[in-house]
């Protein structure tokens, strides 16, 4: 009786390894293909140039535009986006910034100009060669958004709040 029980104990033992083995394989599977195609669609030569441009980047998610594929990923613990055409061309990098990363004449600029707005939003826009800083300010009734054009503040976009 004792060999009958040995006998159905090792049985059961062998098939959950099995099980558990083949569970284990078919999540490996499911986790390695979320990762390697980017979530909402996006194009495939802006996908292989992305690849290409950024190897060891983590894709957090991809957005399909009419005329372009942004993918937002983090390098070197720092979150990006990358904007490609249709044909997988890069063309533009952004990244959100912190006021303290400004260069030093434009937050001089903002402060003396601006003083009575705080920020909504701040980034960094590479493209074409060239960097500018687009931040959002505002108060209570109004949002500006301001363009660098290189040492000063340019009004990008201006709205009254109603």
């Amino acid at each position: 009786m004792s060999l009958a029980i040995t006998n159905l104990s090792q049985t059961l033992i062998n098939g959950s390894k099995k099980i558990a083995l083949a569970t284990a394989l078919l999540l490996t599977v499911g986790i390695s293909s979320s990762f390697a195609t980017p979530a909402n669609g996006g194009n495939d030569a802006a996908t292989v140039s992305f690849r290409k441009d950024f190897k060891k980047a983590e894709i957090m998610q991809t957005e399909a535009g009419k005329n372009f594929t942004k993918f937002t990923f983090k390098l070197n613990d720092v979150v990006l986006s990358a904007f490609y055409n249709e044909n997988g061309q890069l063309l533009a990098i952004t990244r959100n910034i912190q006021s303290n990363q400004l260069p030093l004449q434009l937050l001089m600029q903002l402060k003396k100009d601006y003083a009575n707005y705080w920020i909504s939003d701040l980034f960094e826009y590479s493209g074409d060669g060239n960097s500018n800083y687009y931040i959002t300010l505002e108060t209570a009734d109004s949002r500006v958004i301001l363009r660098s054009t290189g040492t000063e503040w340019e009004v990008y976009d201006k709205k009254v709040k109603e």
